[in-house]
């Protein structure tokens, strides 16, 4: 079955932007741009990587570059003359066109590069300008740089910000970098008690040096940071090549490595190079696609798809993984060089709820890309566990004096709690932060994400190297960490239940699901991916978890501090016992999503049905989890209100799926992530062997579908009136275990 064409979800804007709020982004999944005209006719583009990372570990841009043609064919183009602007998805670049004249932006899916050609109609002049806004300066006093540091709070911190270096224009291109010459990490790391760690984990901040060099043929310096055209030509090219070296020996060093990667990239044929990187994106819209349509709403939800898929493709593919607040499109403008950068007015390093990983929601970016097939795209995200798991254990051994690992909800890349949460001059080795004292749930949620990886690829190498050693330390740290009752079962106290129920809680339930649906699944792991030891905890921890708690609801709801009506009606609570809410979660919902211990076609569902129906805080868009639950119960009206609410959560940017900040930052990209999974889940789901389809499928949608599953298996057909024809399935003796679930379930 050929994939639709994804041309159809292309965006076109007729008339120039005003500035950074209207710009598109491409990307190849490490080196990423926002790409925006201004009146004057100017392409902008503000450029990001993955691992930009300062000293103070602040994911950073790596600066904007302007491009100006003279005379320049695009001045005044507002809807005059056909212009266009168009984000073309099937190949991941930008055209800027009037009439015969024509811009082309791509980032090379292969080499870390972005291109400008321009085709002209008459010969004009190209100068491309860099353009740098940071400076040296102390942390302390007002300053754009600061704003956005969730990490360090309001205390003062001994490290200053630095200014990027440019290097002497030698005549055909513009060289900079930013060299760390500091680093907070050694920092943190004695306020947390963990010094004794700096020669075990080195530093991943110090002499990080990130940068690049712009070039093209027939550009030549005019001053050190702009290249203009020797003479008018009618085709003209301008290339930015990017490199990080963590940590580079010296700037020197740093600039000869640099004139390597130049030299090996410039040697490829430029037309062989955008030949291989379209092909890289046909074969990625091949893995994969829904294409909905049957209304407005349909279509909407189909290219909201497209487009969050398009975005994690474009900026997840490098060392480290996509933050949910903003990810590599985050935008903003220069600012007075005493003035703190705000919600409303910020630089272009600018990102609410800083520069940490927040499980809670990086996770909704990355549960999508399993039904998909982009493991390429997930990979960056089990890295950031994996690669931080030695610092883990050894700060569970040091504070906890025993084996295994845990993780706070929000973490440095390099894996412990940021500061803010910790605590300044804490004397203790407990979080300060009562909102990630105890939230150490999402390391389960990791897990059963790699557990699905592992169910459709079959990697064994990957379950070997990722997946065995997360879960042995992860699992070990629940088995060891807290005393077993009366009874014989893991008495979790004091925890919490994720942040809405805090401090005093007892044996959470999201905690206690996530165990429930891992260890089963690592136990049935082949016996060679693990060692007696592993499958002995794993056996005994399993044994002695304690049960999922439930009660009645108190007026139809979940009851608060566990106390029901007599007359109420049974639902999974929270957690055994718990205090007042001080957050906006539903964390008893975690056995529909992420969990699926109910669902579709599984035991108890009314419970799950009931609890859902019980819940305090309804959300459906952000981080809000409405969508993928109750495509997981069934309930197919309350989960495609949901996905169209994710789905048209536009933001206020003029590329509407940036997403609505929401409580995160712009584009927010859980938001995107959740409706990716919500419509997978819609679509397909999986029980062991079975797969699901149409569990919760609106009659009135219409589908073309190809989604993978456990068994290196893919399922495709298409969906209309509630029925599915050319039904596909590979391998074809994966047919008998296909299930199409037939009929209106219940709604809530």
């Amino acid at each position: 079955m050929a994939a639709p064409p994804i041309a159809a979800n292309n965006v076109i804007w007729t008339t120039l932007g005003p500035n950074e709020n209207g710009s598109m982004p491409i990307g190849n999944g490490d080196l990423a741009a926002n790409v925006w005209t201004e009146a004057n006719g100017d392409l902008v583009l503000l450029v990001a990587k993955s691992d930009s990372w300062t000293s103070l570990g602040k994911l950073v841009k790596l600066g904007r570059v302007r491009v100006h043609l003279v005379p320049n064919p695009f001045t005044g183009a507002q809807g005059a003359g056909g212009f266009t602007q168009t984000l073309r998805l099937e190949d991941g670049s930008i055209v800027v066109q009037q009439g015969a004249n024509r811009i082309t932006v791509w980032a090379d899916a292969n080499h870390p590069a972005l291109h400008v050609e321009a085709a002209l109609a008459q010969p004009a002049r190209m100068t491309a300008s860099l353009e740098l806004w940071r400076t040296n300066h102390p942390y302390a006093g007002p300053s754009p740089d600061k704003g956005g540091l969730f990490e360090f709070g309001s205390h003062a911190v001994p490290i200053a910000f630095q200014a990027d270096t440019v290097v002497p224009a030698t005549g055909t291109e513009v060289v900079w970098y930013h060299d760390n010459q500091a680093s907070i990490y050694p920092l943190v790391l004695n306020q947390e008690h963990l010094g004794s760690q700096l020669e075990k984990n080195p530093d991943p901040l110090l002499h990080r040096t990130f940068g690049g060099a712009l070039l093209g043929p027939g550009l030549v310096n005019q001053g050190d940071r702009v290249l203009v055209s020797r003479k008018p030509q009618r085709t003209l090219r301008l290339d930015l090549i990017t490199l990080t070296q963590a940590p580079a020996a010296s700037p020197a060093a740093w600039q000869s490595s640099l004139a390597s990667l130049v030299r090996q990239v410039e040697s490829v044929n430029i037309a062989a190079a955008r030949s291989a990187s379209a092909r890289w994106w046909q074969q990625f819209w091949n893995r994969s696609w829904i294409q909905v349509t049957g209304s407005a709403d349909a279509q909407h939800v189909a290219q909201g798809y497209a487009m969050q898929r398009y975005m994690m493709a474009a900026s997840s593919r490098g060392a480290y993984p996509v933050k949910f607040n903003g990810g590599l499109f985050t935008v903003g403008h220069d600012m007075s060089a005493n003035a703190d950068s705000t919600r409303s007015n910020h630089d272009p390093d600018f990102r609410q709820w800083g520069n940490s990983y927040w499980n809670q929601n990086n996770r909704l970016l990355y549960w999508p890309l399993l039904a998909t097939g982009d493991w390429d795209l997930i990979q960056p995200w089990f890295n950031l566990y994996v690669n931080a798991l030695p610092l883990a254990k050894a700060r569970t051994e040091i504070y906890d004096h025993h084996a295994g690992a845990a993780f706070i909800e929000t973490m440095t890349f390099w894996g412990l709690p940021n500061l803010n949460d910790f605590g300044w001059d804490n004397p203790s080795e407990q979080v300060q932060s009562r909102y990630m004292r105890y939230h150490t749930q999402g390391a389960l949620e990791v897990i059963d994400q790699m557990l699905d990886e592992y169910a459709v690829t079959q990697d064994a190498a990957f379950a070997r190297k990722d997946l065995v050693p997360l879960a042995s330390a992860i699992v070990t740290y629940y088995d060891l960490q807290w005393p077993r009752d009366a009874e014989g079962k893991i008495h979790m106290a004091p925890v919490q239940s994720i942040e809405t129920y805090q401090l005093t809680a007892v044996n959470p339930t999201p905690d206690i699901a996530g165990l429930q649906a891992i260890l089963p699944r690592l136990l049935a792991l082949p016996a060679g991916l693990s060692t007696n030891a592993d499958r002995a905890t794993w056996a005994r921890v399993l044994r002695d978890l304690p049960p999922v708690a439930t009660g009645r609801t108190a007026h139809g709801k979940i009851p608060p501090l566990g106390v029901g009506d007599p007359d109420g009606t049974t639902v999974i609570l929270p957690a055994a016992a718990y205090p007042k809410t001080s957050n906006v979660e539903n964390p008893e919902d975690y056995v529909d999503f992420p969990y699926e211990l109910y669902g579709a076609g599984k035991p108890g569902l009314q419970l799950a049905r009931d609890t859902f129906a019980a819940r305090l805080f309804p959300q459906d868009t952000c981080w809000g989890q409405d969508g993928p639950q109750a495509a997981v119960l069934g309930l197919t009206a309350t989960a495609e209100k949901a996905a169209i609410a994710e789905f048209t959560n536009y933001g206020q940017q003029r590329f509407g799926w940036f997403w609505k900040s929401g409580h995160d930052w712009t584009p927010d990209l859980d938001n995107g992530g959740t409706g990716m999974m919500t419509l997978e889940l819609m679509l397909m789901q999986t029980d062991g062997k079975t797969i699901r389809l149409l569990p919760a499928w609106p009659a009135d949608w219409t589908a073309d579908f190809k989604l993978h599953a456990p068994g290196n298996t893919t399922v495709a057909g298409h969906v209309q009136a509630g029925r599915i024809t050319d039904l596909q399935v590979t391998p074809g003796s994966r047919r008998k275990d296909v299930v199409v679930i037939s009929g209106a379930p219940p709604q809530l």
